[in-house]
């Protein structure tokens, strides 16, 4: 069970032996030895022991901070092994535009391939859709490799990522209102599902650069932002569909969740409490799927997969490998 989603509210992570156990009231509701989590993250009002928190970081156990919104809060991480050579040279790269530019078209090539690709198996479910959509997906995609800077490579994937959402839209059950992808705050039921699956996509992928010696916050593609993990929002770019949106798309269509499972308040969405696990249990099950791996073809999870990407883009910061090879979905 590589991560732990605590959403019970009010609910309390203690110690006892080698197990962590959550209690609320004075009630126990579940526990788990710690050796087998590799990630815990709490969801809006639950709180942890320091007994209990020293043995997370002992164990090497990440804990994640998030609000029932899917903002961050913050993060707690163990004392990590700094290879001060590999996070110089990667700070180097980030001053050299050539390389930047090169590396950043990999990404959005890898975002919008799996745009088309997830774009077309919404259609096909659909044949009262205006096909054309797919195809100006396509357009954007063969523009990539044209762009002369970061600021044109934005663009581009800007205007295919509004074409995408419009398709994503129209293949999303009539009773669920969707008008447009809107962030902070989330202002429909849809976009509160989208920005939560995100937030822990992202922190999956922080995981894996630290894992693999990156430093998240030095990106390439995203403009730098104090505090914000940019190479992290660089490498998430091409699971973001098929990811997050997927799971999404299978809560929403399958009624898995429904309009009724949110609450709103100051024209903010999130879910209600009892339907939070659901989600969870979805996004956990997806990155723990199985499948080829395009480069490689060897079976690995999702959650493997983020890894490995994370070091074939090591690679190209330390001149291993000439070009980055996205994640590109079959």
């Amino acid at each position: 069970m590589p991560t732990l989603y605590i959403t019970t509210q009010g609910a309390r992570v203690e110690k006892d032996y080698r197990r962590l156990i959550v209690v609320k009231d004075d009630e126990c509701l579940y526990s788990i030895p710690i050796f087998r989590i590799d990630q815990i993250v709490f969801v809006g009002s639950v709180g942890i022991t320091t007994p209990a928190l020293q043995a997370l970081l002992l164990n090497g156990t990440g804990l994640t901070l998030i609000n029932k919104n899917g903002r961050v809060l913050g993060r707690l991480l163990p004392p990590t092994l700094k290879n001060i050579g590999l996070r110089q040279l990667q700070y180097e790269r980030g001053q050299d535009a050539a390389f930047c530019l090169s590396l950043s078209k990999q990404f959005i090539y890898g975002k919008l391939r799996n745009a088309a690709a997830m774009a077309a198996r919404m259609l096909r479910k659909r044949t009262d859709l205006d096909k054309d959509l797919l195809k100006r997906i396509h357009q954007a995609l063969r523009q990539v490799q044209k762009a002369d800077s970061l600021d044109a490579l934005r663009g581009i994937e800007g205007r295919a990522a509004r074409i995408y959402f419009l398709v994503f839209r129209q293949c999303i059950q009539k009773d669920w209102q969707f008008e447009s992808r809107t962030h902070h705050p989330p202002k429909s039921e849809v976009n509160s599902l989208l920005g939560l699956a995100y937030t822990l996509l992202h922190d999956n992928i922080i995981t894996a650069l630290e894992v693999v010696g990156l430093d998240p916050y030095e990106g390439y593609l995203h403009a730098d932002k104090y505090g914000r993990p940019a190479l992290a929002l660089d490498l998430m770019e091409e699971f973001r569909h098929v990811i997050a949106d997927s799971v999404v798309l299978d809560l929403i269509n399958r009624r898995i969740l429904k309009p009724s499972d949110f609450e709103c308040a100051s024209q903010e969405y999130q879910l209600k409490n009892h339907s939070l696990h659901k989600f969870f249990k979805a996004y956990q099950r997806r990155i723990q799927t199985e499948i080829l791996h395009p480069l490689y073809e060897t079976r690995m999870s999702y959650q493997k997969c983020f890894e490995v990407q994370a070091r074939l883009l090591r690679k190209v910061i330390e001149s291993e490998t000439e070009q980055y090879i996205p994640f590109i979905w079959r």
